[in-house]
């Protein structure tokens, strides 16, 4: 994992720049605005674009983290109980601002029309009621480590985080594919496409409140008549993953291809470390080295709970304009 402390002259830069360009900004989620971002983020001190941009051509490992910033909890008042409640203007609009200007060095930020009604920016909080749910939004169970959004071909190259608040300390877990170790023949088999990865429930209607046509009828394709992908792709030597085992199958009748996402699942599990965000932190995930998980804990539900805002960023937003409706439009179908 790499990490950047920002110094007190460039966290004073950060503020300068938020100052001076916050209110033009009155949404973060218009093409207009996206545009203006990424141009904007060329105004970030120095140490900042060059650590995103070795980030972006993995010149560093597959975990980024940006800290220092400081967020006054005082105008971020309580976390929202759910990612829906939110009215008029953010009190995190500052924050949402920065993340979309780190998140511009790395690629174009885009949301899907399936989760959290399409909005670009995503509240990342603990929701009653799904406490025990495969879900960002879960609290108590084991958020099994995998791939954002393994089960999509377009899915983003990169994953943006900023940690508002984290009180407890719920702790983020990580694993690098470069550190599994897996015999050869075994390696082979997850290189060839006979897995099935299943959408994972962020992107069903019933977690929707705003369902647009057409969108859900993709996914329930998926999930009714899915593709069988491999896991393991790219270079044989450093090869990338794609990979959620909670939403993963194979045929029944192959015993090979079970026992190599058995074996995937096992080494995987041997290598992955905790990262506690603590609130100013910046965190970025190579969606394509590295998974990511969260561990149990115990939400409050007082207006004091963890409390993340997420950010999906592709490399090549071209390759997804058969899914999106217009040239202008970032969401994916």
């Amino acid at each position: 994992m790499d990490r950047l402390e920002l110094d007190p002259v460039e966290i004073s830069a950060v503020d300068e720049l938020l100052d001076e360009c916050a209110d033009a900004f009155v949404t973060l989620d218009t093409e207009d605005a996206l545009h203006r971002a990424t141009v904007l983020a060329h105004e970030l001190p120095n140490r900042i674009r060059l650590h995103l941009n070795a980030f972006r051509l993995e010149q560093l490992s597959g975990v980024l983290c940006v800290s220092g910033y400081r967020v006054d909890q005082t105008r971020l008042g309580s976390t929202p109980s759910h990612w829906r409640n939110r009215t008029g203007p953010s009190p995190a609009h500052r924050e949402e601002l920065l993340l979309m200007l780190y998140s511009s060095l790395l690629g174009d930020p885009f949301c899907w029309a399936t989760q959290q009604d399409g909005r670009m920016i995503h509240d990342i909080v603990p929701i009653q009621g799904h406490e025990h749910e495969q879900l960002g939004s879960s609290s108590e169970a084991l958020l099994t480590w995998h791939t954002e959004d393994a089960f999509h071909p377009l899915r983003g190259d990169f994953l943006s985080f900023a940690c508002l608040r984290n009180p407890y300390g719920a702790a983020t877990t990580v694993g690098y594919a470069d550190e599994l170790r897996l015999p050869d023949d075994l390696r082979e088999v997850l290189f060839q496409e006979r897995f099935v990865i299943s959408p994972d429930e962020s992107h069903l209607g019933k977690n929707n409140s705003r369902p647009t046509a057409g969108a859900f009828d993709t996914i329930e394709r998926m999930q009714t008549d899915p593709d069988r992908v491999a896991v393991l792709f790219g270079d044989p030597e450093q090869p990338y993953l794609r990979a959620d085992p909670y939403f993963m199958r194979v045929d029944d009748e192959d015993d090979e291809a079970r026992l190599a996402l058995d074996a995937l699942v096992k080494a995987m599990d041997q290598v992955m470390f905790d990262v506690v965000l603590e609130s100013g932190d910046f965190c970025f995930l190579d969606n394509f080295r590295v998974v990511h998980g969260r561990k149990p804990f115990k939400a409050r539900h007082d207006g004091t709970d963890r409390w993340l805002k997420r950010i999906n960023v592709t490399g090549d937003l071209r390759k997804s304009r058969a899914a999106r409706e217009a040239r202008a439009v970032r969401a994916s179908r």
